[in-house]
Protein backbone atom coordinates (compact mmCIF):
# COMPACT_ATOMS: atom_id res chain seq x y z
CA UNK A 1 0.00 0.00 0.00
CA UNK A 2 0.88 3.40 -0.70
CA UNK A 3 1.60 6.14 2.59
CA UNK A 4 0.49 9.63 2.64
CA UNK A 5 3.52 12.37 4.08
CA UNK A 6 1.15 12.32 7.30
CA UNK A 7 0.50 8.11 7.59
CA UNK A 8 2.87 7.27 10.41
CA UNK A 9 1.11 10.62 12.19
CA UNK A 10 -2.01 9.06 11.82
CA UNK A 11 -0.64 6.16 13.02
CA UNK A 12 0.88 7.86 16.20
CA UNK A 13 -2.51 9.53 16.50
CA UNK A 14 -3.98 5.82 17.12
CA UNK A 15 -5.81 5.81 14.23
CA UNK A 16 -7.68 2.92 12.20
CA UNK A 17 -6.39 2.25 9.15
CA UNK A 18 -7.58 0.63 6.15
CA UNK A 19 -6.47 0.13 2.73
CA UNK A 20 -8.33 2.35 0.32
CA UNK A 21 -7.84 3.59 -3.07
CA UNK A 22 -4.15 1.82 -2.81
CA UNK A 23 -3.12 4.05 0.09
CA UNK A 24 -2.82 2.97 3.90
CA UNK A 25 -5.92 6.08 5.07
CA UNK A 26 -7.13 6.93 8.23
CA UNK A 27 -11.11 5.37 8.67
CA UNK A 28 -11.55 7.04 12.16
CA UNK A 29 -9.59 7.96 15.31
CA UNK A 30 -11.98 8.13 18.25
CA UNK A 31 -15.45 7.26 16.50
CA UNK A 32 -16.99 7.97 13.28
CA UNK A 33 -20.57 9.94 14.77
CA UNK A 34 -17.82 12.05 17.64
CA UNK A 35 -15.61 13.23 14.51
CA UNK A 36 -18.75 13.81 11.88
CA UNK A 37 -20.51 16.13 15.01
CA UNK A 38 -16.69 17.59 15.46
CA UNK A 39 -16.65 19.22 11.73
CA UNK A 40 -20.89 20.04 12.02
CA UNK A 41 -19.90 22.21 15.48
CA UNK A 42 -16.64 23.47 14.60
CA UNK A 43 -13.49 22.04 12.58
CA UNK A 44 -11.61 19.31 11.17
CA UNK A 45 -9.04 18.09 9.02
CA UNK A 46 -8.84 15.29 6.63
CA UNK A 47 -5.69 14.06 4.66
CA UNK A 48 -6.90 13.19 1.65
CA UNK A 49 -3.95 12.85 -0.39
CA UNK A 50 -5.09 10.69 -2.02
CA UNK A 51 -7.21 11.78 -4.63
CA UNK A 52 -5.52 12.31 -8.12
CA UNK A 53 -4.13 15.62 -9.72
CA UNK A 54 -3.43 15.85 -13.24
CA UNK A 55 -2.31 18.90 -14.76
CA UNK A 56 -3.13 19.94 -18.68
CA UNK A 57 -0.93 21.96 -20.44
CA UNK A 58 -0.81 23.70 -24.25
CA UNK A 59 -2.20 25.25 -26.62
CA UNK A 60 -5.39 23.53 -26.76
CA UNK A 61 -5.85 22.27 -22.92
CA UNK A 62 -9.28 24.18 -22.84
CA UNK A 63 -10.80 22.22 -26.12
CA UNK A 64 -9.93 18.68 -24.51
CA UNK A 65 -10.79 18.71 -21.16
CA UNK A 66 -13.83 20.87 -22.69
CA UNK A 67 -14.50 17.52 -24.87
CA UNK A 68 -14.02 15.21 -22.26
CA UNK A 69 -16.19 16.69 -19.60
CA UNK A 70 -19.60 17.34 -19.76
CA UNK A 71 -19.42 20.50 -18.37
CA UNK A 72 -18.79 24.26 -19.78
CA UNK A 73 -14.60 24.45 -19.08
CA UNK A 74 -15.15 28.39 -21.50
CA UNK A 75 -17.09 29.19 -18.80
CA UNK A 76 -15.03 29.41 -16.12
CA UNK A 77 -12.76 32.40 -15.28
CA UNK A 78 -9.08 32.31 -14.30
CA UNK A 79 -8.99 31.14 -10.26
CA UNK A 80 -12.55 29.63 -10.11
CA UNK A 81 -13.02 25.95 -10.19
CA UNK A 82 -16.14 23.53 -11.88
CA UNK A 83 -17.87 20.23 -10.53
CA UNK A 84 -18.17 18.34 -13.56
CA UNK A 85 -17.72 14.53 -14.43
CA UNK A 86 -16.26 12.52 -17.31
CA UNK A 87 -18.60 10.02 -19.70
CA UNK A 88 -18.17 7.42 -21.97
CA UNK A 89 -19.71 7.21 -25.38
CA UNK A 90 -22.90 5.68 -24.09
CA UNK A 91 -23.44 8.09 -21.24
CA UNK A 92 -21.96 6.22 -18.31
CA UNK A 93 -20.03 8.15 -15.95
CA UNK A 94 -16.31 7.94 -15.94
CA UNK A 95 -15.43 10.09 -12.62
CA UNK A 96 -16.59 12.89 -10.86
CA UNK A 97 -14.35 15.55 -10.90
CA UNK A 98 -12.97 19.17 -10.00
CA UNK A 99 -11.90 21.26 -12.97
CA UNK A 100 -9.27 24.20 -12.09
CA UNK A 101 -8.48 26.93 -14.54
CA UNK A 102 -4.88 28.64 -14.26
CA UNK A 103 -3.86 31.44 -16.80
CA UNK A 104 -1.37 28.70 -18.16
CA UNK A 105 -2.54 25.35 -17.00
CA UNK A 106 -5.85 23.29 -16.06
CA UNK A 107 -5.75 21.14 -12.63
CA UNK A 108 -8.26 17.98 -12.69
CA UNK A 109 -8.42 16.39 -9.49
CA UNK A 110 -10.11 12.92 -9.88
CA UNK A 111 -11.17 10.25 -7.22
CA UNK A 112 -8.53 8.31 -5.57
CA UNK A 113 -9.89 5.03 -6.76
CA UNK A 114 -9.90 5.97 -10.52
CA UNK A 115 -6.71 7.86 -10.61
CA UNK A 116 -5.09 5.01 -13.23
CA UNK A 117 -8.10 4.31 -14.92
CA UNK A 118 -9.22 8.40 -15.46
CA UNK A 119 -5.43 8.27 -16.42
CA UNK A 120 -5.91 5.77 -18.96
CA UNK A 121 -9.19 7.39 -20.19
CA UNK A 122 -7.53 10.81 -20.37
CA UNK A 123 -4.40 9.35 -22.42
CA UNK A 124 -6.57 7.29 -24.80
CA UNK A 125 -8.53 10.78 -25.94
CA UNK A 126 -5.79 13.17 -25.74
CA UNK A 127 -5.68 15.15 -29.13
CA UNK A 128 -4.11 18.26 -30.13
CA UNK A 129 -1.46 20.32 -28.63
CA UNK A 130 -2.22 18.80 -25.12
CA UNK A 131 0.09 17.31 -22.15
CA UNK A 132 -0.86 15.54 -19.28
CA UNK A 133 1.13 15.43 -16.06
CA UNK A 134 0.24 13.14 -13.51
CA UNK A 135 0.89 14.86 -9.93
CA UNK A 136 -0.58 12.67 -7.80
CA UNK A 137 2.19 11.10 -5.71
CA UNK A 138 3.78 14.30 -5.48
CA UNK A 139 0.70 16.51 -3.96
CA UNK A 140 -0.64 15.69 -0.21
CA UNK A 141 -3.68 17.57 -0.02
CA UNK A 142 -5.29 18.81 3.47
CA UNK A 143 -9.61 19.22 3.53
CA UNK A 144 -10.04 21.65 6.87
CA UNK A 145 -14.14 21.69 7.18
CA UNK A 146 -16.50 23.39 9.85
CA UNK A 147 -17.44 26.68 10.45
CA UNK A 148 -14.42 27.89 12.17
CA UNK A 149 -12.17 26.87 9.45
CA UNK A 150 -11.17 30.08 7.80
CA UNK A 151 -10.40 31.39 11.69
CA UNK A 152 -7.96 28.30 12.29
CA UNK A 153 -5.99 28.75 8.96
CA UNK A 154 -6.18 32.75 8.44
CA UNK A 155 -3.82 33.51 11.17
CA UNK A 156 -1.20 30.89 8.82
CA UNK A 157 -1.14 32.69 5.90
CA UNK A 158 -1.81 36.77 4.00
CA UNK A 159 -4.04 35.64 1.63
CA UNK A 160 -7.60 36.99 2.90
CA UNK A 161 -9.33 33.79 3.31
CA UNK A 162 -13.08 35.92 3.17
CA UNK A 163 -12.30 36.82 -0.12
CA UNK A 164 -12.08 33.77 -1.65
CA UNK A 165 -15.60 32.76 -3.14
CA UNK A 166 -17.47 29.62 -2.91
CA UNK A 167 -15.50 27.35 -5.97
CA UNK A 168 -12.70 29.83 -6.31
CA UNK A 169 -8.71 29.17 -5.53
CA UNK A 170 -5.55 31.26 -5.39
CA UNK A 171 -2.11 30.86 -4.68
CA UNK A 172 0.11 31.51 -1.35
CA UNK A 173 1.72 30.53 1.55
CA UNK A 174 0.47 28.97 4.68
CA UNK A 175 2.40 28.53 7.43
CA UNK A 176 5.36 29.48 5.70
CA UNK A 177 4.71 27.24 2.81
CA UNK A 178 3.33 27.38 -0.61
CA UNK A 179 -0.09 26.66 -1.12
CA UNK A 180 -2.86 26.61 -3.43
CA UNK A 181 -5.88 27.17 -1.78
CA UNK A 182 -9.30 26.58 -2.58
CA UNK A 183 -12.91 26.64 -1.13
CA UNK A 184 -14.97 24.11 -2.25
CA UNK A 185 -15.94 20.94 -0.01
CA UNK A 186 -17.31 17.77 0.46
CA UNK A 187 -18.75 17.92 3.96
CA UNK A 188 -21.35 20.80 3.60
CA UNK A 189 -19.90 23.11 5.73
CA UNK A 190 -17.83 25.97 4.84
CA UNK A 191 -13.81 24.88 4.72
CA UNK A 192 -10.90 25.46 2.24
CA UNK A 193 -8.37 22.43 0.79
CA UNK A 194 -4.74 23.17 0.47
CA UNK A 195 -2.44 21.51 -1.73
CA UNK A 196 1.13 21.07 -0.70
CA UNK A 197 4.25 19.32 -1.70
CA UNK A 198 4.25 16.39 0.59
CA UNK A 199 7.58 17.73 2.11
CA UNK A 200 5.42 20.94 3.27
CA UNK A 201 2.23 18.86 4.56
CA UNK A 202 3.89 17.61 8.30
CA UNK A 203 4.81 22.05 8.54
CA UNK A 204 1.17 22.78 7.87
CA UNK A 205 -0.68 20.20 9.40
CA UNK A 206 1.25 20.83 12.98
CA UNK A 207 0.71 24.49 12.53
CA UNK A 208 -3.58 24.04 11.82
CA UNK A 209 -3.59 21.93 15.01
CA UNK A 210 -1.70 24.86 17.45
CA UNK A 211 -3.98 27.15 15.23
CA UNK A 212 -6.98 25.20 15.84
CA UNK A 213 -6.69 24.62 19.46
CA UNK A 214 -9.38 27.19 20.67
CA UNK A 215 -11.78 25.75 18.64
CA UNK A 216 -10.94 21.91 19.83
CA UNK A 217 -10.32 21.37 16.34
CA UNK A 218 -9.50 17.48 15.51
CA UNK A 219 -8.18 14.97 12.65
CA UNK A 220 -11.09 13.54 10.63
CA UNK A 221 -11.04 10.00 9.03
CA UNK A 222 -12.72 9.07 5.76
CA UNK A 223 -15.66 7.44 8.13
CA UNK A 224 -17.08 10.45 8.85
CA UNK A 225 -16.07 12.15 5.55
CA UNK A 226 -18.60 9.42 3.90
CA UNK A 227 -21.38 10.20 6.24
CA UNK A 228 -21.16 14.12 6.31
CA UNK A 229 -21.46 13.89 2.14
CA UNK A 230 -24.07 11.52 2.74
CA UNK A 231 -26.27 14.60 4.95
CA UNK A 232 -25.99 16.19 1.58
CA UNK A 233 -26.44 13.88 -1.09
CA UNK A 234 -23.44 14.35 -2.53
CA UNK A 235 -22.69 11.67 -4.51
CA UNK A 236 -19.59 8.98 -3.97
CA UNK A 237 -18.13 7.37 -7.38
CA UNK A 238 -18.47 3.41 -7.06
CA UNK A 239 -21.70 3.66 -4.98
CA UNK A 240 -23.83 6.28 -6.49
CA UNK A 241 -22.41 6.89 -9.54
CA UNK A 242 -20.24 4.69 -12.27
CA UNK A 243 -20.52 3.52 -15.66
CA UNK A 244 -24.19 1.81 -15.35
CA UNK A 245 -25.22 5.61 -14.24
CA UNK A 246 -25.72 8.60 -16.66
CA UNK A 247 -25.46 11.83 -15.47
CA UNK A 248 -29.50 13.21 -15.88
CA UNK A 249 -30.67 10.38 -13.77
CA UNK A 250 -27.92 11.17 -11.11
CA UNK A 251 -29.29 14.64 -10.81
CA UNK A 252 -26.66 15.70 -12.30
CA UNK A 253 -28.49 17.87 -15.10
CA UNK A 254 -26.93 21.04 -13.31
CA UNK A 255 -23.44 20.18 -14.47
CA UNK A 256 -24.69 18.32 -18.00
CA UNK A 257 -24.27 21.47 -20.38
CA UNK A 258 -25.60 19.76 -23.25
CA UNK A 259 -25.68 22.92 -25.24
CA UNK A 260 -22.47 24.01 -25.47
CA UNK A 261 -21.29 21.50 -28.06
CA UNK A 262 -20.02 18.14 -28.33
CA UNK A 263 -18.25 16.54 -25.83
CA UNK A 264 -17.56 12.59 -25.28
CA UNK A 265 -21.33 11.02 -24.21
CA UNK A 266 -23.39 13.81 -25.37
CA UNK A 267 -25.20 12.09 -27.73
CA UNK A 268 -26.27 9.37 -25.32
CA UNK A 269 -27.44 11.87 -23.17
CA UNK A 270 -29.41 13.39 -25.51
CA UNK A 271 -31.24 10.17 -26.55
CA UNK A 272 -31.61 9.40 -22.85
CA UNK A 273 -33.27 12.75 -21.73
CA UNK A 274 -35.59 12.32 -24.82
CA UNK A 275 -36.73 9.20 -24.24
CA UNK A 276 -37.67 10.52 -20.37
CA UNK A 277 -35.73 9.18 -17.48
CA UNK A 278 -36.69 6.05 -16.40
CA UNK A 279 -35.22 6.41 -12.97
CA UNK A 280 -33.58 9.01 -10.66
CA UNK A 281 -31.42 8.67 -7.87
CA UNK A 282 -33.71 10.19 -4.62
CA UNK A 283 -33.07 10.97 -0.96
CA UNK A 284 -34.72 8.15 1.47
CA UNK A 285 -35.55 8.39 4.96
CA UNK A 286 -35.94 5.25 6.87
CA UNK A 287 -38.76 5.04 9.70
CA UNK A 288 -38.15 4.02 13.25
CA UNK A 289 -34.74 2.66 13.80
CA UNK A 290 -33.62 1.68 10.97
CA UNK A 291 -30.40 1.36 9.12
CA UNK A 292 -29.81 1.31 5.63
CA UNK A 293 -26.71 0.38 3.51
CA UNK A 294 -25.54 -0.41 0.32
CA UNK A 295 -26.72 -2.62 -1.36
CA UNK A 296 -30.23 -3.13 0.22
CA UNK A 297 -33.23 -3.74 -1.74
CA UNK A 298 -36.10 -1.45 -2.60
CA UNK A 299 -39.63 -2.07 -3.28
CA UNK A 300 -42.81 -0.64 -3.42
CA UNK A 301 -44.82 0.07 -0.42
CA UNK A 302 -47.05 -3.03 0.19
CA UNK A 303 -45.00 -4.91 -3.01
CA UNK A 304 -42.38 -6.92 -1.50
CA UNK A 305 -42.62 -9.81 -4.93
CA UNK A 306 -39.94 -7.44 -6.60
CA UNK A 307 -37.45 -5.20 -6.35
CA UNK A 308 -37.59 -1.37 -7.86
CA UNK A 309 -33.91 -0.65 -6.83
CA UNK A 310 -31.31 -0.31 -4.06
CA UNK A 311 -29.49 1.48 -1.42
CA UNK A 312 -26.75 3.20 -3.06
CA UNK A 313 -25.36 4.94 -0.06
CA UNK A 314 -26.56 5.02 3.43
CA UNK A 315 -26.09 5.50 6.95
CA UNK A 316 -28.13 6.69 10.55
CA UNK A 317 -27.56 10.23 10.21
CA UNK A 318 -25.57 11.70 13.28
CA UNK A 319 -27.23 14.76 12.79
CA UNK A 320 -30.81 13.86 12.44
CA UNK A 321 -30.65 10.21 14.38
CA UNK A 322 -32.19 8.23 11.82
CA UNK A 323 -31.48 6.06 9.09
CA UNK A 324 -30.92 7.97 5.39
CA UNK A 325 -30.24 6.86 2.15
CA UNK A 326 -29.63 7.33 -1.12
CA UNK A 327 -30.74 4.92 -4.32
CA UNK A 328 -32.14 5.03 -7.87
CA UNK A 329 -36.04 4.32 -8.08
CA UNK A 330 -38.58 4.48 -11.02
CA UNK A 331 -39.89 7.96 -12.26
CA UNK A 332 -42.96 7.39 -11.06
CA UNK A 333 -41.35 6.91 -7.18
CA UNK A 334 -39.44 9.93 -7.07
CA UNK A 335 -41.54 12.56 -5.64
CA UNK A 336 -41.19 13.80 -2.46
CA UNK A 337 -43.70 11.99 -0.49
CA UNK A 338 -43.25 8.76 -2.13
CA UNK A 339 -43.60 5.52 0.39
CA UNK A 340 -41.30 2.38 -0.22
CA UNK A 341 -39.82 -0.21 1.75
CA UNK A 342 -36.23 -1.61 2.31
CA UNK A 343 -34.90 -5.32 3.04
CA UNK A 344 -32.88 -4.82 6.11
CA UNK A 345 -31.13 -8.28 6.26
CA UNK A 346 -35.32 -10.11 5.60
CA UNK A 347 -36.90 -7.62 7.76
CA UNK A 348 -38.94 -4.48 5.68
CA UNK A 349 -38.51 -1.25 6.66
CA UNK A 350 -40.74 1.68 5.73
CA UNK A 351 -38.97 4.45 3.95
CA UNK A 352 -39.84 7.68 2.16
CA UNK A 353 -38.51 10.11 -0.33
CA UNK A 354 -37.67 13.37 1.03
CA UNK A 355 -36.24 16.80 -0.34
CA UNK A 356 -32.56 17.23 -0.25
CA UNK A 357 -30.16 17.69 0.97
CA UNK A 358 -30.74 16.08 3.89
CA UNK A 359 -29.24 18.58 6.24
CA UNK A 360 -29.23 22.31 6.24
CA UNK A 361 -26.18 24.42 8.00
CA UNK A 362 -27.52 27.24 9.95
CA UNK A 363 -24.89 29.65 9.21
Amino acid sequence: MKKTALTETHRALGAKMVEFAGYEMPIQYSSIRAEHLRVRESVGVFDVSHMGEFYVTGSEREAFVDRVTVNDVKALSLGQVQYSCMCKPHGGIVDDLLVYRFADQILLVVNGANVVKDWNWLKENLRGNVQLTDRTDEISLLAIQGRNALDVIQPLTKIPLAEIKYYWFCEGDVAGRRALISRTGYTGEDGFELYLANADAMTVWNALFDSGKRFRIEPIGLGARDSLRLEMKMCLYGNDIDETTHPLEAGLGWITKLGKGEFIGRESILRHKGAGLTRKLVGLEADGNAFPRHGYSLYRAGDSKASVGQVTSGTVSPVLNKGIAMGYVPTELAAVGSRLQMDQRGRMADMQVVKTPFYQRPY
